[in-house]
C-alpha cells in the first residue's frame, strides 16, 4: 500500500521538460543522468555544479542535484540521514521556479521541475508514511505539470508522468479498497492507457526513458504477472547500469519468480560478490540480505546442504539486524529450509527446534502448518 500511493504520487516527479539549451547543456544533462543510474554519485554532482554554473537560470541542474539525494535514499529506504538535505535541495528548485515563474507564468521548465520537485517530496512524505502531506503535494503538483503539458504537448517524458498516473488510478479503487477515499481528489485513470504511455517513454524519451523502464518492470512484476515482460525491462537496465544495485537485484528477484533459480543465484552472487568489494549500494544489508537468500535457496535445490545451511543463517543473521516490525518473510523462509535441510541429513533434533522455533513466529504464508506438519512426520522431499 505504502509503495502504490508512492507511485500514484509520481505523477509529476519525474515530468520534466528540458527545451534546447544548446549542446553542452543537453550533454551535461545526460552525462550527469547517467552518473546517477550508474550510482556514481561524486561525479554526477561535479556534472550537475557544472551545469547551474554554466546556466544559473535553469531549474535542471538543481533539480537533478536533488535526485542524486534520492538514489542514495533509495538504496537503502530504511536509512532516513538524507531525508533532511534532499527537502531542503527540493525546496531551493521550488524557490528559483517561483521567481521565474513571477517573470513568466507560462515557463514551461520552472512548471515542470517545480511540479516534479512538489512530486518527489510527495514520494518520500508517502515513503515516510506521512499520508496526508503526501496526498497534498500529489494535489498540488498535478495541475502544475498538466499546464506545462498544454504547453508542450508532445514531450515524451511528460508521458511517463502521466502514464504512471493513469495506471494506478485505474488499479486503486478495485484493488486497493482501503485507499479508495483517497482517489475522489484525483481524476479517473485508464491502465491500458497508462502502460501505452508508459511504453513510448521507454522507447522515445529523452530524459524519463529510465525511469519509465523501471516502472513498466516493476507494473509487470506486480499487478500484471508477467514475469518474463518484467524481466526484458531488468535485463536492458542492468545491461545498461551493471553496477546499479536496485537494478540487478531486480534482475534476479524476476528471474526466481521465472523459476529460474540457477540465473538468479549466479545474479546475487555478483551482489555479494560487489558487496564484498565494497560497491555503493551493495554493502547496505538489505541487499545483502536478499542475496544470501536466493544464493542459499539454490544450493538447497542442488543438495548442496552445507552451502544452503551457509547462507540461510547469513540471511537470519542480516534479518535479526533489519526486522524492526516482526520476522521479515527472508528470516522465516530461512528458518524453515533449516529444518527442511537438517531432516533430509537425518538431524532430527535439530530439524524440530527450527520448526518450534518457527511456530513462535508470526505466521508467513503455511509457515504455521508446515512447522506443526513436519514436527508430526519429518519433511522428506
Amino acid at each position: 500500500m505504502k509503495n502504490l500511493l508512492l507511485s500514484v504520487l509520481v505523477i509529476a516527479a519525474i515530468a520534466v521538460n528540458i527545451r534546447a539549451q544548446g549542446e553542452k547543456f543537453d550533454s551535461l544533462a545526460q552525462k550527469g543522468i547517467k552518473e546517477i543510474y550508474s550510482i556514481k554519485f561524486d561525479q554526477a554532482e561535479k556534472t550537475f555544479r557544472e551545469l547551474i554554473a554554466d546556466y544559473p537560470e535553469h531549474p535542471a541542474g538543481r533539480f537533478f542535484l536533488a535526485m542524486i539525494d534520492w538514489w542514495k535514499i533509495l538504496l537503502d529506504t530504511d536509512v532516513e540521514s538524507h531525508d533532511e538535505i534532499f527537502y531542503q535541495k527540493l525546496e531551493d528548485v521550488i524557490y528559483q521556479c517561483d521567481q521565474l515563474l513571477d517573470k513568466n507564468p507560462d515557463n514551461i521548465d520552472a512548471l515542470f521541475f517545480k511540479g516534479g520537485a512538489i512530486g518527489f517530496r510527495g514520494r518520500l512524505r508517502s515513503l515516510r508514511e506521512s499520508w496526508l502531506k503526501a496526498a497534498d503535494d500529489g494535489r498540488e503538483a498535478l495541475p502544475i505539470v498538466e499546464k506545462a503539458s498544454n504547453l508542450d504537448p508532445d514531450n515524451k517524458d511528460v508521458q511517463f508522468g502521466f502514464g504512471i498516473y493513469d495506471y494506478y488510478a485505474s488499479v486503486i479503487p478495485n484493488e486497493y479498497p482501503l485507499l479508495k477515499p483517497l482517489m475522489i481528489f484525483f481524476p479517473s485513470g485508464d491502465k491500458q492507457k497508462g502502460l501505452a504511455e508508459l511504453k513510448s517513454t521507454a522507447e522515445n524519451g529523452k530524459y524519463a526513458k529510465y525511469e519509465a523502464r523501471y516502472f513498466l518492470m516493476t507494473l509487470y512484476y506486480n499487478y500484471e504477472n508477467n514475469p518474463y515482460k518484467a524481466f526484458e525491462y531488468a535485463k536492458a537496465l542492468s545491461d545498461e547500469f551493471p553496477d546499479n544495485p536496485v537494478f540487478e537485484r531486480w534482475e534476479g528477484r524476476i528471474e526466481a519468480r521465472k523459476g529460474d533459480y540457477v540465473n538468479s543465484s549466479a545474479i546475487f552472487k555478483d551482489v555479494l560478490i560487489k558487496a564484498d568489494s565494497g560497491l555503493t549500494g551493495y554493502t547496505v544489508l538489505p541487499a545483502k540480505r536478499e542475496a544470501t537468500y536466493y544464493v542459499a535457496l539454490q544450493y538447497k535445490n542442488t543438495n548442496d546442504f552445507d552451502s544452503s545451511e551457509y547462507y540461510f543463517n547469513k540471511c537470519i543473521e542480516y534479518s535479526k539486524e533489519l526486522d524492526k516490525d516482526g520476522e521479515s518473510g527472508f528470516r522465516i523462509n530461512s528458518v524453515l529450509y533449516l529444518g527442511m535441510i537438517n531432516d533430509q541429513n537425518g538431524n532430527r533434533g535439530k530439524a524440530l527446534d527450527y520448526y518450534n522455533e518457527l511456530l513462535d513466529m508470526k505466521e508467513y504464508g503455511s509457515s504455521h502448518s508446515l512447522a506443526k506438519k513436519y514436527i508430526e512426520k519429518a519433511y522428506r522431499p
